[in-house]
């Protein structure tokens, strides 16, 4: 009896094993596929409870499959410091760009002045700037650029630069000189990633130089960001969060509302209602 109770035991810890290994895969494939994810979230997707959660994501990032923030956790990119060309990160979160380029909309007013970084959210936003009667863009965008070119009452200002192929940005001196002579209401702003302690991050020095004069040139800086770049941190950082009036994004964390909140910035979910209450 002694030995088929050792049997039995066993052959429960295997399966245990074999439930608590596919469980964590399962997290893994979740938190890829979407992105991000709270702990809560998961917690009720998978019907365990919130510590065995947080125990089964210090595995997953011991195993490099995930990154733990702040109430959750994110997807890991092969390689933080790469970088996808513009076709490539617009083809991913289309609706939720979308989402926030809609919510970036309602904060542009007749006679505005903006700036659009070079983004594909920013891309998206400039596709819905219609039917103004007096607008005035800066922008080192080439899509940009190319999707406000008939619009008549829009003064369209191009900042001129080097032209980067991976995110079709115009930097360097000749961008930098233009940002630095004029200032904006309002810029809209694009990162790779954002993360309370490392700021806002991206992977090229030069394109980091450009980014951080367009904050200096403008009153308000309206982040648009989907969930995928918060908790990634790239080489070069060109902001910090005080930077930041208001951030748009479609979806975080309450934990990580109140902390942005904390940190003094306006935080828009958009198409969950606007506004974080």
């Amino acid at each position: 009896m002694s030995a088929c109770a050792d049997i039995s035991s066993e052959v429960r810890r295997k399966i245990s094993i074999l439930f608590e290994e596919e469980r964590k895969r399962q997290i893994s494939d979740y938190v890829r596929e979407k992105g991000r994810a709270s702990v809560q979230e998961l917690a009720n997707h998978f019907q365990v409870s919130e510590s065995t959660v947080r125990r089964d994501l210090r595995d997953l990032e011991e195993q490099e499959l995930l990154r733990r923030t702040h109430g959750g956790a994110v997807a890991v990119m092969p390689d933080d410091n790469s970088e996808p060309s513009f076709v490539e990160k617009e083809d991913r979160f289309q609706q939720q760009k979308m989402d926030i380029a809609r919510e970036a909309l309602s904060l542009i007013h007749e006679g505005d002045s903006i700036m659009l970084d070079s983004g594909t959210t920013t891309y998206y936003l400039a596709k819905l700037i219609r039917n103004f009667q007096r607008l005035t863009v800066v922008t080192n965008s080439v899509m940009v650029a190319q999707e406000l070119a008939n619009e008549k009452n829009i003064e369209l200002l191009l900042t001129g630069g080097t032209l980067r192929p991976e995110t079709l940005a115009m930097v360097g001196p000749f961008a930098e000189r233009a940002i630095a002579s004029v200032h904006v209401d309002k810029l809209f702003l694009a990162t790779n990633g954002f993360d309370l302690e490392a700021g806002l991050t991206t992977p090229n020095l030069i394109e980091a130089a450009t980014k951080q004069l367009m904050i200096n040139s403008a009153n308000q800086v309206i982040l648009l960001a989907d969930h995928s770049k918060f908790g990634w941190v790239s080489f070069s950082r060109f902001g910090n969060p005080e930077d930041i009036t208001t951030l748009i994004t479609d979806f975080i964390s309450p934990e990580a509302v109140q902390a942005f909140e904390e940190a003094g910035i306006v935080v828009t979910l958009a198409g969950q209602g606007g506004a974080a209450q």
